[in-house]
C-alpha cells in the first residue's frame, strides 16, 4: 500500500513539475476554469492549500447550504447536470453539497491534476516580471513553530497562473508586495453590482496572471457579493477562456 501510494503520487507529482495552467484554490471558479481548460486538453493543476475542494460552494449563507445562483449561471448548473430550482424570475436555489461535489467531480474527470494540503508561497517572476509559476509549500508547515518550520519549499512553472484565493487574492498580493499592482481589497456588499462586475473584470492583471471570482473583487475594490455563486461560476469560464487563447498564443 505504501509502494502503490508513494509511486503514484511521485509519478503526478513529476508530470506537473511544469504544466499549462496553475490555478491557486479550488473554489467554484476555480474548478469550473480548471474544468474547462482541461476539457481542451490543457494540463491544469489545482492547488488547494486545505483538505477538501469547493470553497463557500458547500454552503449558502449563515451555514445554511442551499445556494442561490442568478440566471445566465443556471444554464451552468444544466451543463454539469445539476439540479436546481426557480425560487423566483431569474433566481435559483441548488443544495450546496449536489453542487459542489458536482463540480469536483466534473473538473478531475476532465483531467484537472489536484495538490490539497498545499499552500501557494510565492509566485516565480521572468522575463520582464511575467508570472512563469508558483512556489508552494505543504500547508501544515504554517502551524509549526518557527524553530522547525525552516522547510524549504519547491516551485512549479506554468505558463498561466489563475488566482482564484477568492477575498484573500493571494497571488495578485505577491505582486503587491514587490510594488507591481496596488490591491484595496472587497469592498461593502451589493450582491447585484459585485457579481456583474466580477464578471466584467475578470481577466489579466499581470502578464500570466488572470483573476477569478472573489479575487477579482479583492483586487479592484468591488463590492463583495455574499452568499451567491452564479458571477463565480461564470467567471471561471472567462478566466479559462482568456488562458485558453494565451496558451494558443504561446503555442
Amino acid at each position: 500500500m505504501t509502494r502503490a501510494i508513494v509511486s503514484e503520487f511521485t509519478r503526478e507529482m513529476n508530470e506537473i513539475i511544469s504544466t499549462d495552467v496553475v490555478v491557486v484554490g479550488g473554489g467554484p471558479s476555480g474548478l469550473i476554469a480548471a474544468h474547462d481548460l482541461a476539457n481542451k486538453g490543457a494540463n491544469v493543476v489545482i492547488i488547494e492549500k486545505n483538505n477538501y475542494l469547493g470553497g463557500g460552494f458547500w454552503m449558502g449563507g449563515f451555514l445554511m447550504n442551499s445556494v442561490t445562483v442568478r440566471a445566465p449561471a443556471h444554464k451552468m448548473l444544466d451543463e454539469l447536470g445539476i439540479r436546481y430550482k426557480e425560487f423566483e424570475k431569474g433566481l435559483y436555489t441548488t443544495p450546496g453539497p449536489l453542487a459542489c461535489s458536482k463540480l469536483i467531480a466534473a473538473a478531475c474527470e476532465a483531467g484537472a491534476k489536484v495538490l490539497n494540503m498545499v499552500a501557494f508561497d510565492d509566485v516565480v517572476l521572468r522575463d520582464k516580471d511575467k508570472v512563469s509559476g508558483v512556489v508552494i509549500n505543504w500547508s501544515p508547515i504554517s502551524y509549526l513553530p518557527k524553530p522547525v518550520a525552516c522547510v524549504d519549499p519547491i516551485s512549479i512553472e506554468t505558463k498561466v497562473v489563475i488566482d482564484g484565493t477568492g477575498h484573500d487574492a493571494s497571488v495578485a498580493r505577491k505582486l503587491e508586495e514587490r510594488g507591481l499592482l496596488k490591491i484595496p481589497g472587497c469592498g461593502a456588499m451589493w450582491i447585484e453590482k459585485s457579481e456583474d462586475e466580477v464578471v466584467e473584470r475578470t481577466g489579466y492583471v499581470h502578464p500570466g496572471l488572470i483573476v477569478v471570482g472573489m479575487s477579482v473583487s479583492a483586487t479592484y475594490g468591488l463590492p463583495r457579493m455574499g452568499p451567491t455563486f452564479g458571477s463565480m461560476l461564470l467567471s471561471g469560464r472567462k478566466g479559462a477562456e482568456l488562458a485558453y487563447e494565451s496558451l494558443r498564443e504561446q503555442g
